[in-house]
C-alpha cells in the first residue's frame, strides 16, 4: 500500500464514523470494518479489566478504553485496541496515540469478527512494536498472552504465547489480575 492509499483509507474512516455502524481499521490487506458494535458482555469485559488493571498499576500509567486509535502511517497500519497500556505523559498531544509508547494492548475478542483479533492483530501489533498483546475471547472463557517481538523472513512476530483461561489470574507486563467473573458470550 502506498502513502496515497492509505490516506484515501483514513480520509474514508474518517467520513463514515458517525455515518455507518460498528468500528473501522486499517490493515496491511486493507480496511476491516467490525459491522457489528461491542454488546455489552464485551464492553462490560473491558471495563472490568481496564478497573482491574489500574488497581494494581502505578498512577502515572491508564489503561485507557477510549480514542484516539494507534498508527503507523509508514506501516499503512491504523489499529484501536480496546485498553491501551500508556503513560499518561504518552497520551499529551493531538492525534492517534504513537503505537510504540504503549506498554501493552488488551482486545476483547469480537463475536462477529474474532479473525480480527487472533490473526490479523497478532501479525500487525508486532509491526507497530507494540511489546505485548493480551486476547480475552469470551466466546471460550480463554485468552492469550503474546510477547517478545522478534524477526522472521516475514517480518516481526510475537515469539511467546501463554494461554490462560477464566477464572486464573493473568500477568500483563508486570501486573497480575484475575479473570473470575468475566463475561462469557451466550452459546446461542
Amino acid at each position: 500500500m502506498n502513502a496515497h492509499q492509505y490516506r484515501a483509507m483514513r480520509e474514508f474512516i474518517q467520513s463514515m464514523d458517525d455515518t455507518l455502524p460498528g468500528n473501522f481499521e486499517i490493515t496491511k490487506e486493507g480496511i476491516v470494518h467490525d459491522l457489528v458494535g461491542p454488546n455489552g458482555r464485551h464492553e462490560l469485559t473491558r471495563a472490568r479489566i481496564r478497573k482491574r488493571l489500574e488497581k494494581v498499576m502505578p498512577e502515572d500509567l491508564v489503561a485507557h478504553t477510549g480514542t484516539p486509535d494507534v498508527e503507523d502511517v509508514p506501516e499503512g497500519i491504523m489499529r484501536h485496541p480496546d485498553v491501551m497500556l500508556i503513560a499518561e505523559a504518552d497520551m499529551e498531544g493531538d492525534g492517534s496515540f504513537d503505537p510504540r509508547t504503549l506498554i501493552a494492548a488488551v482486545d476483547v475478542v469480537s463475536r462477529s469478527n474474532p479473525d480480527n483479533d487472533w490473526v490479523s492483530k497478532v501479525r500487525d501489533y508486532p509491526l507497530l512494536g507494540i511489546p505485548l498483546y493480551v486476547i480475552f475471547d469470551p466466546r471460550t472463557g480463554s485468552g492469550a498472552v503474546l510477547s517478545d517481538i522478534h524477526e522472521t523472513p516475514i517480518g516481526p512476530r510475537y515469539a511467546t504465547r501463554k494461554d490462560f483461561v477464566y477464572g486464573e489470574d493473568v500477568t500483563i507486563a508486570d501486573w497480575t489480575i484475575s479473570t473470575t467473573d468475566l463475561p462469557r458470550y451466550s452459546q446461542g
